[in-house]
């Protein structure tokens, strides 16, 4: 199941180097997407529209279970980078092992950072090191009616 989206840390950033030499926006978002649905996908692309290239940061396995209980994700890393690649809006995949994409962040310098309206922008992860480095801070409203929370509730449920 390889994918050509799907990049470590080291080949990302020889990849975005080539496009930083055409002047092309970086925009960088990260999450679980565990369960990948119709919000995360309208999400992803109101991110991907504000650039040239959208970057995911992906919490690995390990980092979601500490984050959000040992039952989850439900879906593996692979599978939930997989799913991302797929999308018509996703230029590339990064997993991390971090509880935040903070090194990551500092290491890809994103033009642009992005995260939900759960996020107001000076509370986002890596906002300050973007901003110093000339860069902007988005917090982007979700698609009402959707998370990954309440479809585990409802599988459950049924």
């Amino acid at each position: 199941m390889l994918c050509a989206k799907i990049k470590t840390l080291p080949r990302i950033n020889k990849t975005l180097k080539k496009y930083r030499a055409l002047n092309k926006k970086i925009v960088f978002t990260n999450g679980c997407f565990d369960i990948l649905h119709a919000g995360h996908v309208d999400y992803l692309e109101k991110a991907r529209a504000l650039g040239d290239i959208l970057v995911i940061g992906l919490n690995s396995d390990a980092s979601v279970r500490k984050l959000k209980g040992e039952s989850r994700p439900v879906v593996s890393q692979k599978n939930r980078a997989r799913v991302l690649s797929a999308l018509a809006s996703v230029d590339f995949v990064v997993i991390f092992n971090a509880l935040t994409p903070l090194k990551l962040i500092k290491a890809i310098k994103p033009d642009i950072l992005v995260k939900g309206g759960d996020w107001k922008p000076k509370n986002i992860v890596g906002g300050d090191f973007v901003r110093s480095s000339g860069g902007t801070v988005r917090s982007l409203s979700y698609l009402k009616g959707f998370s990954t929370r309440n479809m585990i509730k409802k599988i459950k449920k049924s």
